[in-house]
């Protein structure tokens, strides 16, 4: 450990200021149970990517596991939001700036220092003449009349008044639609980094172990969240175990994500360039050009979600009446709901329920946009059943026309109390995604639920993917410019 990181570790009081949640990674063993990957050096001279989330070349190379090639982000990742209690003004806009240079100095750009993405919703838009959204925000290629930032709707699955029939099992909470001015977005492999930076943003006034005023900016910003997310093998299945949770013995003990599956697979996600405004020679979703104010810029959205892992990992209960329960949710029925069933990945082990039942590391194939219908007409499915996974309905449309994803997904576990009904800590999905508008991920978001093709081919809600075990109790939209406007963006063009 370098010698500046004696006492950096906020204190509780600290932390408090950011979110009122008091995350800390010590609450949750993370210090403990994760491990500080050896990753290749890599050199931050020279200019860093002008895609802030553009982050590939700095976590190290490819990993091919069971043939299959992924790729590991940072352990652990930070997301705070917040609102302003005011306009900025250039003054706020240098003193941003400086604090993420300083940041970038004190922890070098990379994961044994500190990723910062920052990001902006509609409210702080809104504080600007609006003439400059208008003028510099990009429009959809397909109606002009729109812009690439559009707030977040509410999905077809999520608990809403706009579902007034759908209820889930174990957490029937609605979605709500946040309203928040700002996105920070740390990442590191080392967890209490992350929380050193968050508490000086909020106004500690000491970085790395050392006082440093903290920037003006912390005046004016009033932080309402912070979640805490991490990714790495084996992880989900030691805090489970660590906490007790009645299922931790049916995680897989090698996978990355609390479903069991690794979820980093490199052929899933697109190159930076077709998530932006401009896009790439696959795809163009907006009007923005070379040169353009926020042409490299892209969508990214937030969503708060909490895990039914006990209806997902239900064991087999033979003298149950339900002929469902009877079976339980054997290991052939968890990878469809993920993938598909035509053809299933894997029929899995002998004990379908045993530390997983089956494989964590499968692939992620495209079989074209059509795969979930086929899936849910029962062609050639697995067992002849009506189903959807997850990724195949994802795939209706995620991809270009020469089959190159067009989104960039940064999710994975949490394990928290946030918007749980009776305070308990409650494994989590935090999710982000880049994308190159908001509608494109409205489209993916509908397509992934479904609703259209369970009704037309009446499929089983309960084979539905993953929906009935997802509770979104959170989303927003946030547009993440380049690197050279990160500083809340178009003032100086006031």
């Amino acid at each position: 450990m370098d010698a500046r990181d004696t006492n950096t570790r906020p204190t509780r009081r600290e932390m408090l200021k950011v979110g009122g949640l008091g995350i800390l990674t010590s609450t949750l063993g993370l210090d403990v149970l994760a491990v500080t990957p050896v990753r290749a050096e890599t050199s931050n001279r020279g200019e860093l990517p002008e895609i802030q989330f553009d982050i590939g070349a700095y976590v190290g190379p490819v990993r091919t596991i069971e043939g299959i090639q992924f790729q590991f982000p940072p352990v652990h990742t930070l997301f705070l939001t917040a609102r302003l209690t005011g306009r900025p003004g250039r003054d706020d806009q240098y003193a941003l700036e400086r604090a993420l240079r300083t940041v970038e100095e004190v922890y070098p750009f990379g994961p044994s220092g500190v990723f910062t993405f920052v990001a902006y919703g509609l409210p702080y838009f809104a504080r600007l003449p609006q003439r400059l959204f208008a003028e510099h925000v990009p429009r959809l290629l397909s109606d002009r009349g729109r812009f690439a930032l559009e707030e977040a709707q509410v999905s077809p699955s999520d608990v809403s008044r706009s579902n007034p029939y759908l209820t889930k099992r174990a957490y029937n909470l609605p979605v709500r639609i946040e309203r928040n001015d700002l996105l920070f977005t740390l990442r590191s492999d080392v967890p209490h980094h992350l929380t050193d930076v968050a508490a000086w943003l909020a106004g500690s006034g000491r970085l790395r172990g050392r006082r440093r005023e903290s920037p003006r900016t912390a005046r004016t910003l009033q932080f309402t969240s912070s979640r805490l997310m991490f990714a790495q093998n084996g992880l989900p299945r030691k805090l489970a175990e660590q906490h007790g949770l009645s299922f931790a013995g049916q995680i897989h003990p090698q996978s990355p994500m609390w479903m069991g599956f690794a979820d980093q697979h490199v052929n899933g996600a697109g190159p930076a360039p077709i998530c932006t405004f401009q896009g790439n020679d696959s795809a163009r979703f907006t009007t923005a050009r070379e040169g353009d104010y926020f042409a490299p810029g892209s969508i990214q959205h937030l969503s708060h979600v909490i895990l039914d892992l006990a209806a997902f990992y239900a064991p087999a209960n033979p003298t149950s009446p339900d002929p469902n329960a009877q079976k339980g949710e054997p290991f052939t029925e968890r990878c469809q709901y993920m993938f598909r069933s035509n053809p299933i990945p894997s029929v899995g082990n002998r004990d379908q329920f045993t530390d997983g039942g089956g494989p964590a590391f499968l692939p992620n194939e495209f079989k074209g946009p059509d795969d979930a219908l086929g899936n849910a007409r029962a062609l050639r499915t697995f067992q002849g059943a009506r189903r959807i996974g997850h990724l195949s309905a994802l795939q209706r449309s995620s991809r270009a026309g020469d089959g190159t994803p067009v989104h960039m997904r940064m999710d994975g576990p949490g394990l928290d109390a946030m918007d749980v009904p009776d305070g308990s800590l409650q494994p989590k999905l935090q999710f982000t995604i880049f994308v190159p508008t908001a509608d494109v991920f409205a489209t993916m978001r509908r397509n992934v639920a479904a609703v259209d093709l369970v009704e037309k081919y009446k499929v089983d809600p309960e084979d539905n993917g993953l929906e009935r075990f997802l509770t979104a109790t959170r989303r927003q939209n946030f547009l993440i410019p380049s690197r050279e406007h990160r500083a809340f963006p178009l003032l100086e063009t006031a």
